[in-house]
């Protein structure tokens, strides 16, 4: 096994624990939760998978990004939620049960939505795209649904040893995540920086602001629900965009690094917005309640 090979498994096993550990401190309801409320599945799902993908055919078609910038933009618009959000979006005052639910569900809805979603747009760009429904199930099982569905039996069957080792497993996977991601980052750093200029920071930058906007717009009344369908219209899933990439563009080796720049202006551009969520969470919770 080479070094690139113990890092590749090092972020699966990082993404993998943090499932289990998200399901092992969960119930079955929550998980549930999108499909006994099908009208807020409906709207999530047009935010993440009308709007987006829509808004990234608009950038594609207005601007001369380099080429792997606009495959990387459209992989990544029709790619289902990333399977830390549940983690990044209840530390900010998102909802639990809706963050877990929603996770769940695009994941289901994605065996569907992006093979067909990635030959449509194919189609609208005049390009040959395409991903296996085989490769999408294999990922969103490994990364999200047995890991989930793993840690739920656990809890519903041991809770007291559930309860347990949920840190400890939490741990594990944020240390193997760190030590994992900074070589990839430093590996990737010059084929980034290639990539910058002729608007790319400006394009993901933008990508990331409206699917703030437009989550936080659609996603209704309850500020808890806004800040998850927010952060989840923005963020999408990396290894599903790199297989998307993989499969339609194999000789267009620089997209890989383009996604990894992704992420990166995605968690510096949303920072002010978790931020204030996080703020005005911690500022309800501490107002004083009517008598």
């Amino acid at each position: 096994m080479t070094l690139q090979d113990a890092i590749i498994l090092g972020l699966k096993a990082s993404i993998v624990l943090t499932v289990l550990a998200l399901g092992l401190s969960r119930d079955i309801r929550e998980a549930t939760y999108m499909f006994r409320n099908p009208g807020v599945l409906g709207r999530s799902l047009v935010a993440m998978d009308v709007v987006m993908p829509l808004f990234a055919v608009g950038v594609i078609a207005v601007t001369s990004l380099p080429a792997p910038v606009k495959i990387a933009l459209a992989a990544l618009s029709v790619s289902p939620v990333p399977p830390l959000l549940p983690g990044k979006t209840t530390r900010v005052g998102g909802s639990h049960e809706y963050a877990i639910g929603l996770m769940v569900a695009a994941s289901i809805v994605a065996l569907v939505f992006v093979p067909l979603a990635v030959r449509l747009m194919g189609r609208i760009h005049g390009v040959d795209m395409q991903v296996s429904f085989f490769t999408v199930a294999i990922l969103m099982a490994v990364t999200i649904l047995v890991p989930l569905v793993v840690g739920i039996f656990i809890h519903n069957n041991w809770p007291e040893f559930a309860e347990r080792m949920v840190k400890p497993i939490g741990r594990i996977a944020t240390i193997l995540l760190v030590l994992c991601t900074l070589p990839v980052i430093v590996k990737m750093w010059p084929l980034m920086m290639s990539l910058v200029g002729n608007g790319t920071l400006l394009a993901f930058a933008a990508f990331v602001l409206v699917g703030l906007a437009v989550g936080h717009t659609i996603g209704g009344p309850d500020p808890e629900e806004r800040t998850v369908l927010a952060v989840a219209t923005s963020a999408r899933h990396p290894g599903v965009a790199i297989a998307i990439a993989a499969a339609s563009f194999p000789e267009q080796k620089l997209v890989s690094a383009a996604i990894v720049l992704y992420l990166l202006v995605s968690a510096f551009t949303s920072l002010p917005y978790l931020y204030w969520r996080k703020h005005l969470a911690a500022s309800s919770r501490h107002a004083p309640t009517a008598t």
